[in-house]
């Protein structure tokens, strides 16, 4: 869908020089890199066995369900928010079914969608729009996090009170000691394999660098794509490639789309009368992405 919208709009502005600036390659790059090394963590078996021996240690529903919503939002600051969901809805339905609450599933699952879209806010690379904006408006880090401390902060507490308000506070049903969390921690999960560990944790600190402008981001691209081919070639394969396109065709369409004079128009009246509320009106239409993509090229406004 996104190609077709980037060659619709190629057919009204032809490809000319122009196209070369559309590109955020910082973006892509730093992307991959998160995707990549998030991958290889997962495959070392470190966000598995972290979650579940966390999970384990709790011995009612409530409390099981605040702990798996927690570590999913934990994660979506680290993993992005889709990686976030990925690895915690199979651990959230595997845990919540051996220990006979699959009552609570379908609030878990929900809660677990909130959290992971509403944790991720807080850091630039939280989510693909945040990892965007950050760069397309060359934010300062203080700025990016006095700007969404707020929101952040709103957001954990509702979490937090649904979790304590509507998950019932139901023992395990087969008796429920402690113990038996124990052997299940300690049963269920792989081994981790600990150097691999630290070389991903190493270099997804490089790739965060990067994003921080510290280190420039073709250096932790060729760090990451060496230091996988050595260690774990399978987490390469497993990047989502199809994020990384719709990516570029979402360049291809805003930058098109910005140079349309009627649209340009539109939009940027609709962002200077009320930037948030436009945005937020896009994103029920086109997505977040593409919203934070096309309106981005339309106001200075990088708060709202």
């Amino acid at each position: 869908m996104s190609a077709l919208a980037a060659a619709a709009t190629m057919l009204v502005v032809p490809p000319d020089a122009s196209y070369l600036g559309y590109f955020d390659l910082k973006t892509l790059a730093c992307l991959f890199g998160i995707l990549a090394l998030v991958g290889a963590l997962r495959n070392a078996g470190v966000f598995e066995a972290t979650a579940r021996a966390m999970v384990a240690r709790f011995s009612t529903c409530r409390a099981a369900v605040a702990a798996i919503v927690g570590i999913t939002l934990v994660l979506s600051m680290i993993a992005t928010n889709d990686m976030a969901l990925i690895m915690m809805l199979p651990l959230c339905a595997a845990t919540l079914l051996k220990a006979g609450w699959e009552r609570a599933l379908p609030f878990a699952f929900i809660m677990q969608s909130l959290a992971a879209n509403l944790g991720g806010m807080i850091v630039p690379f939280g989510n693909p729009q945040n990892l965007y904006l950050f760069e397309r408006f060359d934010i300062p880090l203080t700025d990016f996090l006095a700007t969404m401390a707020l929101p952040f902060a709103v957001s954990v507490l509702l979490i937090g009170l649904s979790c304590a308000l509507f998950a019932k506070p139901t023992p395990r049903a087969s008796e429920g000691r402690p113990a038996e969390g124990r052997h299940l921690a300690r049963s269920d999960v792989a081994p981790v394999d600990r150097r691999r560990a630290i070389a991903f944790g190493a270099l997804l600190l490089v790739v965060i660098a990067s994003v921080f402008r510290l280190v420039p981001y073709p250096v932790s691209l060729v760090a990451v794509v060496a230091g996988l081919l050595v260690l774990d070639r399978r987490a390469l394969r497993s990047v989502d490639f199809g994020l990384l396109l719709t990516f570029v065709c979402f360049f291809v369409f805003a930058g098109n789309m910005a140079r349309i004079p009627s649209v340009e128009a539109v939009l940027s009246q609709a962002m200077a009368d009320n930037a948030l509320l436009a945005s937020a009106a896009a994103s029920q239409i086109v997505s977040n992405v593409p919203a934070a993509v096309l309106l981005s090229h339309f106001t200075d406004s990088y708060q709202a």
